[in-house]
C-alpha cells in the first residue's frame, strides 16, 4: 500500500495540493480542480506530509484549508480511480478509517492535531470533502456551497468519520435523514444545523475569512490549542470529570509566559505580544 520510499512526496514535490505559509498562517489548497478536487491517493500522501509539517512548525498557528477554483471544495474519494480498482480485482474492502492507507493518518483521525483549521469551502463538499470539512474547527462557506454525504447510494460508507461526525455536530435525526438518504443541504441549512459558521455571497468570502484569522491571531495560540483540546476530548464526560481531567495543552498554557503577558497587557493598554511560550 502506498508509496515506495523513495517515491514519498515531500513538501517540494507537491503536485495534488497547494501549501503556503505566510506569516502564522498555513494556507492548504486541494488543487485538481479539473476533477472538482477529488482525492485520489496520491493526494492523500501529501496532505499527510503537509499535516506533519504544520504540527511541527512552530511559527505557524492556524491553517486555512480550500479547494482549487470556484466549483468545489472536493467531491472526496476519486471515485475514477477506485472503479479501476474494482476492475482490476486489486480493491479492498473498505470500512472505518485510513489506517494502512495512503496518508494515514488522514485529518480526520488526527485527534491531536492541536492547531486549529479553518475550512472554506466554495461549492461541493460532499463524500470525504464534507468529512474533511467535519473535521475541522472552523467552517466558512460561500452561498452556494452543498454538503453531502452521498455514500450509502453507492453502496460505500462515510468511513471518514462523517457518520460518526454529523450526528455530533448536528441534532441526530437531521443528521441521519442526511446520512441515510444521501441528500445533500445547502450552506445556509448546513448554518441553520450549527456545521457551518458564518456563510457569505462567493464574492465575500476571501474576506470574511481573513477577518475570522485575524480574530484567532489576535488570541494567545497557547489560549487556542488548550480551548481545542479540552473542547474536544471534554465532549463526551461528565461535567464533574471534565474538571477533574488535566488537559496537555492546558498544563502549557497555564505555566506559559503569554498566560501572564495577556493581563499585563490588557492593563498597560497595548497590544499583547504573543511568543507561544
Amino acid at each position: 500500500m502506498g508509496t515506495p520510499p523513495d517515491q514519498e512526496p515531500q513538501l517540494n514535490t507537491l503536485t495534488r495540493v497547494r501549501y503556503v505559509k505566510t506569516g502564522r498562517v498555513a494556507r492548504i489548497t486541494l488543487d485538481r480542480p479539473d476533477r472538482l478536487n477529488a482525492m485520489d491517493r496520491r493526494m492523500h500522501e501529501e496532505l499527510a506530509v503537509v499535516w506533519d509539517d504544520f504540527e511541527r512548525d512552530d511559527d505557524v498557528w492556524v491553517a486555512v484549508i480550500t479547494g482549487a477554483g470556484d466549483r468545489s471544495f472536493s467531491v472526496g474519494q476519486d471515485l475514477k480511480e477506485l472503479s479501476g480498482r474494482v476492475r482490476a480485482g486489486t480493491a479492498e474492502p473498505s470500512t472505518f478509517g485510513s489506517r494502512g492507507k495512503p496518508g494515514w493518518p488522514r485529518l480526520t483521525e488526527r485527534f491531536e492535531l492541536s492547531k486549529p483549521v479553518i475550512a472554506v469551502v466554495n461549492g461541493y463538499a460532499y463524500g470525504g470533502g464534507f468529512e474533511l470539512a467535519l473535521a475541522c474547527d472552523l467552517m466558512i462557506a460561500a452561498d452556494h456551497a452543498t454538503f453531502a454525504l452521498p455514500e450509502a447510494r453507492l453502496g460505500l460508507m462515510a468511513g471518514a468519520g462523517g457518520v460518526f461526525r454529523l450526528v455530533r455536530q448536528a441534532p441526530y435525526r437531521a443528521a441521519l435523514g442526511h446520512l441515510l438518504t444521501g441528500r445533500p443541504m445547502t450552506a445556509t441549512r448546513g448554518y441553520e444545523l450549527g456545521l457551518v459558521n458564518e456563510v457569505v455571497p462567493a464574492a465575500e468570502l476571501d474576506d470574511c475569512v481573513t477577518g475570522w484569522v485575524e480574530d484567532l491571531l489576535r488570541c494567545a495560540p497557547l489560549s487556542a490549542r488548550a480551548i481545542k483540546e479540552a473542547a474536544a476530548a471534554s465532549l463526551t464526560m461528565p461535567l464533574e470529570q471534565a474538571f477533574r481531567t488535566r488537559f496537555v495543552w492546558e498544563e502549557k498554557r497555564m505555566h506559559s509566559a503569554d498566560a501572564q503577558e495577556g493581563p499585563l497587557a490588557f492593563v498597560e493598554k497595548r497590544p499583547p505580544e504573543w511568543t507561544g511560550g
